[in-house]
C-alpha cells in the first residue's frame, strides 16, 4: 500500500497532539502539510516535527495535488467551511467534534462530501478507547442482562480559554464536552428520546460573560424506555474525571479509572495515588488508534468507522440538550425544534 500523505489543518492544542501522531507514530501515513491562521504556530510546528510544508491560509494546502487527505482541527464553528472546501479539493477528510453548531451546516457539509465523492470520517475516540470497546462487547455478549439505566461522566480539571468557550465558537460546555457522552449513550443503549438538561455557572463566573456554564446534568430517556444521566464539569481540581456505567437486568459494567500511575502509597497520614492528568494522557492510546483507523480504512477502501450520520445524532441530542436548559423544560429529540437553534 502507498503512503498516504496528509495535511492537518488547525495546530492548536488538539491538532497539535495529532499533528504529533501523524508525523511520528502512524503507519502508512505521511505528515506532509500543516496549516494555521496563526503563522507562527503552523511555522513552528513544521519546524519541530520536519514537515516540508506550512501555511496560514488552509486554503493553499487544499491546493497541494500531493496531499491525498486532511484532518480538519480548527474550531467548531469553522467546520462547516473548511470541510466543504475541503470536499471540493477532492481530498478524504477527517473531522474533528461535533460537526458542526447546527443541524443544518451538518447536513450541507455532508451533502457536500457525497456530491464530491469523498471519504469523510468523524472524531470520537471513546469508540476506540480500550475500556469503551471491551464495555460494548461485554454488553453485546449478554453479560449483564438487558441495559437499562446509563451514566457517563466528563470533568475537566479546569477550563479551557474563555474564547474557546464562547459557545459561537465551540457551542460551549453540553456541545463540545457532552457531545462524547451523547455518542457513547448510543453505542450502547441505542437511540434517545428525550433529554432534561440543567446547569449553571458555579465555579468560574467568568463564563457567564461568553454566555457558557461550567456544570451541567443531562437526563436521558431512551426509545427502549431505559434512563440515563450525563455530568459535566470544568473543574474536578483533582484531574481528568471521565467514567460512565451500564446497569442492566443481571449485573453492572464500569468504565475508567482515577489513578493514572499504577501505585499506591501507605503512610500513617493516609493512602494515596495520583490522578489522571487531562485528556491526552487518558485517551493517548485512543486517540492514536483513531487515526490509525482512519489510514486504515483509506487505504484499504473501507467505509469510515464513524460517519456522518453518527456525528448528526449526537449533534441532535446536544442541541435539544441546550434547548432544554434554555427553556427549562424536558424536550423530545426528534420532535423539538433544536435544529433551529445553534450548539
Amino acid at each position: 500500500m502507498s503512503t498516504l500523505k496528509i495535511g492537518l489543518i488547525g495546530v492548536g492544542r488538539m491538532g497539535r497532539m495529532y499533528g504529533q501522531y501523524l508525523a511520528r507514530r502512524a503507519q502508512g501515513a505521511a505528515l506532509v502539510a500543516v496549516a494555521d491562521q496563526k503563522a507562527e504556530l503552523a511555522k513552528s510546528f513544521a519546524a519541530e516535527f520536519e514537515i516540508p510544508r506550512w501555511h496560514s491560509n488552509y486554503q493553499d494546502l487544499l491546493n497541494d495535488g500531493g496531499i491525498d487527505a486532511v484532518l480538519v482541527v480548527t474550531s467548531t464553528s469553522t467546520h462547516k467551511q473548511v470541510v466543504m472546501d475541503a470536499a471540493r479539493s477532492g481530498k478524504a477528510i477527517f473531522c474533528e467534534k461535533p460537526i458542526a453548531l447546527t443541524l443544518e451546516d451538518g447536513r450541507e457539509m455532508i451533502a457536500s462530501t457525497e456530491a464530491a465523492g469523498v471519504f469523510f470520517q468523524m472524531a470520537f475516540q471513546r469508540r476506540f478507547d480500550v475500556g469503551y470497546v471491551a464495555a460494548k462487547q461485554k454488553l453485546e455478549a449478554g453479560a449483564i442482562g438487558e441495559p437499562v439505566m446509563f451514566t457517563s461522566i466528563s470533568r475537566d480539571p479546569y477550563p479551557p480559554p474563555l474564547e474557546f468557550c464562547d459557545p459561537k465558537v465551540s457551542g460551549g460546555l453540553i456541545a463540545d464536552m457532552g457531545v462524547h457522552d451523547f455518542d457513547v449513550a448510543r453505542m450502547y443503549m441505542g437511540e434517545i428520546r428525550r433529554v432534561h438538561a440543567i446547569g449553571g455557572v458555579l465555579a468560574y463566573p467568568e463564563m457567564k460573560s461568553v454566555g457558557d456554564i461550567d456544570n451541567a446534568i443531562v437526563d436521558l430517556v431512551f426509545q427502549s424506555g431505559a434512563m440515563g444521566v450525563v455530568q459535566l464539569s470544568r473543574n474536578a481540581a483533582f484531574g481528568y474525571d471521565i467514567r460512565g456505567e451500564i446497569w442492566g437486568t443481571k449485573g453492572s459494567i464500569q468504565i475508567g479509572y482515577y489513578r493514572q500511575t499504577p501505585i499506591v502509597t501507605l503512610t500513617p497520614e493516609g493512602v494515596t495515588h495520583d490522578a489522571v492528568p487531562y485528556f491526552m494522557e487518558r485517551f493517548e492510546n485512543a486517540y492514536l488508534a483513531q487515526i490509525r483507523n482512519f489510514v486504515e480504512h483509506l487505504q484499504k477502501d473501507l467505509p469510515p468507522s464513524i460517519t456522518g450520520a453518527d456525528a448528526m445524532a449526537a449533534l441532535r441530542i446536544t442541541l435539544a440538550a441546550n434547548l432544554s436548559l434554555r427553556e427549562h423544560r424536558p424536550v423530545e429529540v426528534e420532535a423539538s425544534e433544536a435544529g433551529r437553534h445553534r450548539a
